[in-house]
């Protein structure tokens, strides 16, 4: 497994990362335990979760991912990244979620409760909360880091301009940095190309990209004309709307096929080598992947030992073109 430094700090961590997202709602516990033990098997030594987690369960299952996570962690913390988020809704009070002191200080003890450990590598914020001034967020964040709960800090899901501006009030105030950022990128959605990787590049952020299988579609098994597959995360929880809305679209599977063809003319598999193109991209950090079963990480672990081919790159970058400008690719 390759290793590399997380942004500009001195953190070494495994070029892919393992998602947890599934664990609690897709797959259980025991099933879960064994996703993660092939993973470390593998040589994965980074592992990111969150509060909110499982994704799509709702308020009543919000926490169970940690818990899986932290249960498994038990006698071997030392030997894992483990990073985790906050922002989400996380009860039925209103300052329950979203970016607050008030919120974060809450947040960050009910995680670590939950992972069974005193610490976290990387506390992240799950997306941008534009009610709480951002000073206010930045100043819980860094009690959080000086307190020792958390020993780096970093977003998902944020603008370009929110994290340059964030960034700026950091280094005007003294405050602790954001190191990383967590995005959604893959051959199916390229528009953090145009803003927020050169930005990422410029401010030697490490960039920890999600969803490099566009959920699943980017494996080659759905197909449009039958529907969504039932127990897939297009079917599974209040998240497959949104899956739904991001993916399962007429233009999306045309570009599939024309993948799938590119890959078996090359000899490989289009898993592999849509994980192995999101690498090749020098900004990126880590890609997370994810799993419901631990045969899934076969093609996708395969990634880390793969060199794609400058010829093949150069041929997905051209089908996928048009998937760097958002709503053209509809």
């Amino acid at each position: 497994m390759q290793t590399t430094r997380l942004g500009a700090t001195g953190l070494t961590v495994s070029r892919l990362c393992l998602g947890t997202m599934t664990f609690g709602l897709q797959t259980e516990a025991a099933v879960a335990h064994s996703i993660l033990d092939k993973a470390a098997g593998a040589g994965v030594n980074f592992i990111d979760t969150a509060d909110v987690y499982p994704l799509g369960g709702g308020l009543r299952t919000v926490g169970q991912t940690e818990e899986i996570v932290g249960q498994w962690l038990e006698g071997r913390r030392d030997q894992f990244i483990v990073a985790t988020k906050a922002v989400g809704k996380m009860g039925s009070a209103p300052w329950q979620q979203g970016a607050s002191r008030k919120h974060l200080l809450d947040a960050i003890n009910d995680s670590l409760r939950r992972l069974n450990t005193d610490y976290v590598d990387l506390y992240q914020l799950h997306s941008d909360d534009v009610d709480t001034p951002l000073d206010e967020t930045l100043e819980a964040l860094d009690i959080i880091v000086k307190h020792g709960k958390a020993r780096y800090i970093g977003v998902s899901n944020f603008l370009a301009y929110r994290l340059a501006r964030a960034l700026g009030r950091a280094d005007v105030k003294w405050l602790t940095r954001f190191v990383s950022v967590q995005p959604r990128y893959s051959l199916l959605f390229r528009e953090i190309e145009r803003e927020l990787l050169p930005l990422c590049a410029e401010e030697k952020l490490g960039v920890l990209s999600y969803n490099p299988l566009a959920g699943g579609l980017l494996t080659g098994k759905h197909r449009f004309d039958t529907g969504p597959t039932e127990g897939s995360r297009f079917t599974l929880g209040t998240a497959a709307e949104r899956y739904q809305e991001r993916y399962w679209h007429e233009k999306q599977f045309e570009t599939v096929g024309k993948l799938s063809e590119a890959v078996a003319d090359a000899g490989v598999s289009l898993t592999t080598a849509s994980v192995a193109w999101v690498l090749a991209n020098p900004t990126i950090t880590s890609a997370i992947l994810g799993a419901s079963r631990p045969e899934q990480l076969d093609a996708t672990l395969a990634a880390a030992d793969m060199t794609l081919d400058p010829a093949l790159k150069a041929r997905l970058d051209d089908i996928t073109h048009e998937y760097r400008y958002g709503d053209a690719a509809r």
